[in-house]
């Protein structure tokens, strides 16, 4: 059976998601770390779309959780037709005081598993000659973030990735696509332990979306050709700005507006 596969599929833009691809009959495999919501969503859009609506839980920011997915896709004899890597998280403040092992998770998190599930399935995508796969970045990939250094990085990173992947699969009828969200109404910035004011330093007047208004873009991402779609015009605006601003320039003016409230000179 084709399955579309989404991980961090329990909240915010996953579950809005999840939801719109259940809606267009896609069977699902949800995977995130909350085996009651995944049960619970499994369970409402098998029961309101009529679709196939599986769960694995895993915390992809442990060693190994790409092979424990990938293997019981396999042992449920399902096809990965469609890969959506949502899962991330992000952390906020001067660096050298984040603690070191909340940042190795996450660079785990948003690189090493989303690499890792992209090499395993597309590998299998590759023998089918057909196959889609959505990577799932931020405004933070197009600038460097003072105070957000590692969590713009692993983004900017995943937005290089996925680029460079979309060239090397063409000939191979495989679709991939990366994904930019901004500020949006998740559980991001409780999770990244970020409070009200260092939010209002860190975004300034960015529009905030909600996750069903990411969730409609990518649905209307994954239904054209662009290789890289910027959800909310003011993001892509904004997108298109950066490329005319030095990073030395953009990283300045963003660590002004940040260092009074995240730094202790």
């Amino acid at each position: 059976m084709k399955v579309t596969l989404l991980t961090g599929a329990s909240s915010g833009i996953g579950e809005a998601w999840a939801d719109r691809l259940a809606a267009e009959k896609h069977n699902l495999v949800l995977v995130a770390r909350s085996e009651n919501k995944l049960k619970q969503l499994c369970a409402t859009f098998s029961q309101k779309y009529g679709v196939s609506a599986q769960y694995i839980v895993a915390d992809l920011s442990q060693p190994n959780a790409d092979l424990h997915i990938f293997e019981e896709t396999e042992k449920r004899k399902l096809t990965v037709d469609c890969l959506i890597n949502n899962a991330g998280i992000g952390t906020a403040g001067d660096f050298v005081q984040l603690d070191l092992a909340s940042e190795q998770a996450m660079l785990y998190l948003n690189i090493t598993a989303l690499v890792s599930l992209t090499h395993r399935y597309l590998s299998q995508m590759r023998e089918r000659n057909s196959g889609t796969v959505v990577n799932v970045a931020s405004m933070a990939a197009f600038i460097p973030a003072p105070f957000m250094a590692a969590y713009a990085a692993s983004k900017a990173f995943v937005k290089s990735f996925t680029e460079a992947l979309a060239e090397e699969n063409r000939p191979f009828n495989i679709r991939i696509m990366l994904l930019c969200p901004g500020a949006t109404e998740t559980r991001f910035f409780e999770t990244a332990k970020i409070n009200e004011t260092e939010k209002k330093a860190l975004l300034g007047q960015t529009t905030i979306q909600t996750p069903d208004m990411v969730a409609d873009e990518a649905m209307r991402g994954m239904k054209g050709s662009k290789t890289v779609v910027v959800s909310g015009f003011g993001n892509r605006t904004m997108a298109k700005l950066t490329a005319l601003v030095p990073n030395s320039l953009a990283a300045r003016f963003i660590a002004k507006g940040a260092r009074a409230t995240l730094q202790k000179v």
